[in-house]
C-alpha cells in the first residue's frame, strides 16, 4: 500500500490560535453552504528545492450567479500551516495571507526556507473554519543525484462529458508531482442537465464563457468534483492553459469563432484577460504568472536535482494564426512558411537554450500540442494535417528538434495533450528522410473525460497508425499518463479507465513503454488489450480542432 492511501487526508480539526469572523457570511447562503468557504478544496503546484505554492479560494457559495463566491467585497484574512507531519504536531512555517475579492478571494501563499525533497502537508482557516489538508513535496536541491522521480500529466477534463474517476485513481498514484497540459475548464455551455452529469443548473451554465464572472463560475464549477480536489490535495502540480481555457484554437489575439473577420483583436483580448484572470485564481500559480490584462507569463522549468528538467511551454499566446483556415487541410503551402512560429522568438530562444544548458538526465517539454506530425490520410502521395497542431507550424518544429540535435541536448521527452487520444511516437529532425535518426520521443496524454468514453481503437486511430510510421501507439480511451525516471530508464505506463459516463469505472494499464538513457527511441514493455470493449467505427467528430473547420 503507497503511503498516501494509508495516511489518507484528515479533515484537520487541530489548529493553534482563532480566526475572527468574517463580516458578511451571515445569511449569505443555506446552512450548508455557509459552513465552509473550503468548497473549492486545496492545492499545492510549482515545487523548487525549497518551497511550493500553497492556493485555496474563499468560496461558501461556489456558485452564486454573481461569481463572488457568497463573498463580501473586502479582503479577508487567511491563516495558513505548513508541517511535516499529517497531524500537525511538527508544525514549520505558518501565516496569515489576504484573500482578495479583486483576486475572486483566492490565496497564493509561496513558500520558502522549506527543505528539499521532503513531504509536507498544509491546511488553511478562515471564519472559524479549516480547510481539508494538502499534501506537498518540495523538489530535490540542484545537482543532487535522484534515484527515481515519479510524475504523471493529465489534461482535457470536460465536465459535462464525463466523471473524473481517473482523478479519483489519480490520487492514490505514488507521484513526486503532476503536470496538467491545458484544457482544464471549457468554454462552451454545459447544457440543462450539466450533460452525463444529470445536474440542473442555474441559467448562465447554459452558454458560452465570455466575462470574468462567467469564468469564475467555470472554473468554481469544476473545482467542486470531488475526485479533482482530491488529485490536487495530493500532489503539487504544474499547469499550463490551452485553448478551451480561452476560447477553441484561439491563437494570439486571434478569435476562432467569431463571425467578423475585420473584428477588434482588443474584443478577444479583453476576454482573454478575463480568463486568464480566472484561471490565475483557481490554481497554485506563483506571482510570476500573475496576469496582466491579457498576459500571462506561463512557460517556466522546474529541475529535479541532476535527474530531469522540465520546461513547461506555452503554445496559444504567441503563436501565428493557424495556416490555411485553420482545421484539416491537404495541400496547405503556408504551414510550411520558415517565418511561422509556435512558441515565438522570445520563448523559442529561451527553451533552445535552457535545454543546451541543462545536464540533468532527462530533459522534458511539457506543452499542449502533438508534436510529431500527424497525417490523417492512408492514401498513398496524399497527405492531411491538421492546422491547429504543430503540422501547421512545421518549420518551427524542425528548428525545434534541429535545434536539440545540435545543442546534443540529452534524452529529449515531448509530454502532450490536447488530443483526446493516448499516442506514442519517435521523433526526428526530418520526418520526410527515412534516414533521419530517432533523436527524442513523444507521449501524448488521452484526456480525463473529454469525448465521453471512447473506445480502445477507431477508425481515425487505425488511420494514424498506418499513414504515420512514426507512431508507435494509440488508443482512444480516457485516463492519465504515469511516468518514472531514473538515470537509466523512463518508464511510461497509458492508465485508462473503461467509461466515464457514469461512475465508479476501474483502472488499468493500456500499455507500457521504456526508454533508455543515451539510446532515443521507444520499447513498449506491456501491452494490455482491455477485454469486452467496444471498438466503434470512428469518433473523429470529437476532434473539432482535427478533422473540423473550427467555428468562426
Amino acid at each position: 500500500m503507497n503511503r498516501y492511501s494509508r495516511r489518507g487526508f484528515l479533515t484537520a480539526t487541530l489548529v493553534a490560535g482563532s480566526a475572527a469572523a468574517i463580516p458578511g457570511w451571515a445569511g449569505t447562503g443555506t446552512a450548508a453552504a455557509a459552513s465552509t468557504p473550503f468548497t473549492l478544496g486545496v492545492a499545492s503546484g510549482d515545487p523548487t528545492p525549497d518551497g511550493v505554492v500553497l492556493w485555496t479560494r474563499l468560496a461558501p457559495e461556489p456558485l452564486a450567479v454573481d461569481g463572488r463566491g457568497g463573498m463580501p467585497e473586502q479582503a479577508v484574512q487567511v491563516q495558513w500551516q505548513v508541517a511535516a507531519d499529517d497531524r500537525f504536531r511538527r508544525v514549520v512555517r505558518e501565516g496569515i495571507s489576504l484573500a482578495r475579492p479583486e483576486r475572486g478571494h483566492s490565496v497564493h501563499v509561496e513558500l520558502h526556507g522549506l527543505r528539499p525533497g521532503r513531504e509536507y502537508f498544509y491546511r488553511f482557516r478562515a471564519g472559524g473554519e479549516i480547510s481539508p489538508v494538502g499534501r506537498t513535496k518540495t523538489a530535490p536541491p540542484p545537482g543532487a543525484d535522484v534515484s527515481a522521480l515519479a510524475f504523471a500529466f493529465v489534461s482535457c477534463q470536460c465536465w459535462y462529458e464525463g466523471f473524473y474517476t481517473a482523478y479519483r485513481h489519480l490520487a492514490q498514484e505514488d507521484l513526486d508531482v503532476v503536470l496538467h497540459l491545458g484544457d482544464y475548464i471549457y468554454e462552451y455551455g454545459v447544457g440543462a442537465t450539466g450533460g452525463v452529469r444529470g445536474l440542473s443548473l442555474p441559467e448562465q451554465y447554459l452558454k458560452e464563457t465570455f466575462t470574468l464572472t462567467e469564468y469564475r463560475n467555470r472554473h468554481a464549477l469544476y473545482r467542486t468534483d470531488p475526485d479533482l480536489q482530491a488529485a490536487h490535495a495530493a500532489f503539487p502540480w504544474m499547469v499550463t492553459v490551452d485553448d478551451h481555457d480561452v476560447e477553441n484554437n484561439w491563437a494570439k489575439d486571434i478569435s476562432q469563432i467569431d463571425t467578423e473577420p475585420d473584428q477588434d483583436p482588443q474584443v478577444f483580448l479583453q476576454r482573454r484577460a478575463a480568463a486568464f484572470q480566472a484561471y490565475y485564481e483557481h490554481l497554485p500559480l506563483r506571482r510570476a504568472s500573475m496576469p496582466g490584462g491579457p498576459d500571462m507569463r506561463l512557460y517556466r522549468r522546474a529541475s529535479f536535482g541532476r535527474l530531469a528538467t522540465f520546461n513547461v511551454l506555452d503554445t496559444r499566446q504567441y503563436r501565428d494564426d493557424q495556416p490555411c483556415g485553420d482545421g484539416l487541410d491537404v495541400g496547405c503551402a503556408d504551414r510550411l512558411d520558415p517565418n511561422r512560429t509556435m512558441l515565438g522568438a522570445t520563448q523559442e530562444e529561451w527553451l533552445l537554450g535552457g535545454l543546451a544548458r541543462s545536464r540533468t538526465t532527462w530533459n522534458v517539454l511539457a506543452q499542449q500540442l502533438l508534436m510529431a506530425p500527424l497525417d490523417h490520410d492512408a492514401s498513398p502521395g496524399v497527405q492531411a494535417f491538421g492546422m491547429d497542431l504543430w503540422d501547421g507550424y512545421a518549420s518551427a518544429r524542425a528548428r525545434l528538434l534541429s535545434g536539440m540535435v545540435e545543442h546534443n541536448v540529452r534524452n529529449p521527452v515531448v509530454l502532450s495533450g490536447d488530443i483526446h487520444r493516448s499516442l506514442a511516437a519517435e521523433l526526428r529532425p526530418d520526418f520526410d528522410d527515412p534516414n533521419s535518426p530517432v533523436m527524442g520521443v513523444e507521449f501524448a496524454g488521452t484526456s480525463i473525460s473529454s469525448g465521453k468514453d471512447g473506445a480502445d481503437q477507431d477508425g481515425l486511430g487505425q488511420t494514424f497508425l498506418a499513414a504515420n510510421p512514426h507512431l508507435k501507439f494509440h488508443n482512444v480511451q480516457r485516463g492519465y499518463v504515469r511516468a518514472t525516471a531514473t538515470p537509466e530508464t523512463l518508464t511510461v505506463d497509458y492508465r485508462i479507465v473503461p467509461y466515464v459516463t457514469r461512475p465508479g469505472a476501474p483502472i488499468s494499464t493500456r500499455a507500457s513503454f521504456a526508454v533508455e538513457a543515451g539510446n532515443p527511441g521507444l520499447h513498449q514493455t506491456a501491452d494490455n488489450p482491455p477485454i469486452g470493449v467496444r471498438t466503434i467505427p470512428d469518433v473523429a467528430g470529437e476532434l473539432d480542432h482535427l478533422s473540423e473547420q473550427p467555428q468562426r
